[in-house]
């Protein structure tokens, strides 16, 4: 489908799907942020649904500005996935070891690392620029900076909620590894000190909604925002690396009479800001469970733990300022998903799949997200399908 588009009070908000689709919180929501005097464009996502200050599935264009609550408390978040030369013929019949080695080898939950991961000793991971990054932590807020020691042992783990690690199959029999995560408790923090920052600034106090406080070019919270903010996707980036190097190493010895190998990394964000340039203006482009989607860019658009996921190219489209969803997006909250679904109803929707099946993770049974491929099918002109890829393996946070 191509957009509609509803006005806004500054900017025309344009819906990757059907108005009458989305709750209608989370259309004020959308209404909310074509208010703000710095917008200049809003795109919709079609998985779009309620979030904190701003919907997860919108694209945010604004000049001389940016809103943190509009990026979210993972800073960073995104997904990865690599093709392997396995097939699915040299996957064993029980992959319960093959799930339990996973979770071995990545801390899943509040876990974390005894000591930091080095990188070093990881096959194939860059450790150009690594030292750098840690050497900028003593410039990230003051707030924070006690808790060094925890982000380098949470470097290279999984997290919770939604968070993931799978192994995959796509339509020819190819194997592939899969992951979601972000920049851990350290971006949480991160954002939710300079959230409490721009919500006391002065020019925010007349919005419609608190959340969506912001900060203004050239001043010195905008500056040490915008130097937090980049740090910690940096951090979101190398923690999606190592756990794929991890991940890689599984396989390596419980392949290894395959010998598998391994096709450059496909990673994307999908809570974060970039600069770009639209219609002459240069933008803050803020994406908030939005992957990039520029011509010929690859992109991972997941469904849930039991329905399978999409690898897929942008077409460039700047109507939408590049970009395309993120996921399949939730269609009820995750206590709503726990008072209407039961383990039992887990097993059944995760037949197939080696994965917790227990109440730790009904709010993330499928019935609780939209359908992954009608979201793809809303946004042919935003993206192409290269591969669909269905999870045989789910390790959960």
């Amino acid at each position: 489908m191509s957009y509609v588009e509803m006005p806004g009070a500054k900017v025309p908000i344009r819906m990757w799907t059907d108005p009458a689709s989305v709750e209608d919180v989370a259309l004020q929501q959308l209404r909310n942020v074509a208010t703000l005097p710095w917008i200049k464009g809003l795109a919709v996502m079609p998985d779009v649904h309620y979030g904190k200050g701003a919907t997860v599935g919108s694209v945010i264009a604004m000049q001389g500005a940016v809103c943190p609550a509009a990026v979210g408390v993972d800073i960073g978040c995104g997904m990865s996935a690599v093709k392997t030369s396995l097939t699915a013929n040299d996957l064993p019949g029980d992959l319960s070891r093959l799930r339990s080695k996973i979770e071995q080898a990545i801390p899943v939950g509040r876990g974390m690392h005894d000591s930091p991961v080095d990188p070093g000793r990881l096959h194939g991971f860059g450790t150009a620029g690594w030292d750098d990054f840690w050497g900028r932590f003593d410039g990230i807020a003051e707030a924070v900076k006690f808790r060094h020691e925890r982000a380098g042992k949470q470097m290279g783990t999984l997290g919770s909620g939604n968070h993931f690690v799978e192994v995959c199959t796509d339509t020819t029999g190819a194997v592939w590894l899969m992951l979601h995560s972000g920049s851990r408790n350290i971006g949480k923090e991160l954002a939710e000190h300079h959230i409490g920052v721009a919500q006391k600034l002065p020019h925010n106090q007349g919005l419609v909604d608190r959340d969506l406080a912001v900060f203004i070019a050239q001043t010195p919270q905008m500056a040490a925002y915008r130097n937090d903010l980049f740090w910690a996707q940096e951090y979101a980036k190398y923690n999606r690396t190592i756990m794929m190097a991890l991940l890689k190493d599984v396989i390596r010895k419980e392949f290894k009479k395959a010998k598998p190998t391994f096709e450059p990394e496909i990673s994307a964000h999908h809570n974060y800001v970039a600069e770009e340039r639209y219609d002459g203006m240069d933008l803050l482009v803020t994406r908030k469970g939005a992957i990039r989607a520029g011509s010929g860019e690859y992109g991972i658009i997941p469904g849930s733990m039991g329905t399978g996921s999409y690898i897929v190219k942008g077409l460039g489209n700047e109507k939408a300022f590049n970009s395309a969803s993120h996921g399949a997006g939730r269609r009820m909250s995750r206590n709503a998903a726990k008072r209407c679904f039961s383990t039992k109803d887990l097993e059944e929707q995760t037949r197939g799949v080696e994965c917790r099946k227990d109440s730790g993770v009904v709010d993330e049974i499928p019935g609780a997200y939209k359908s992954i491929d009608q979201v793809i099918d809303q946004q042919r002109d935003l993206v192409e399908v290269v591969a669909k890829l269905k999870q045989v393996v789910c390790v959960k946070g």
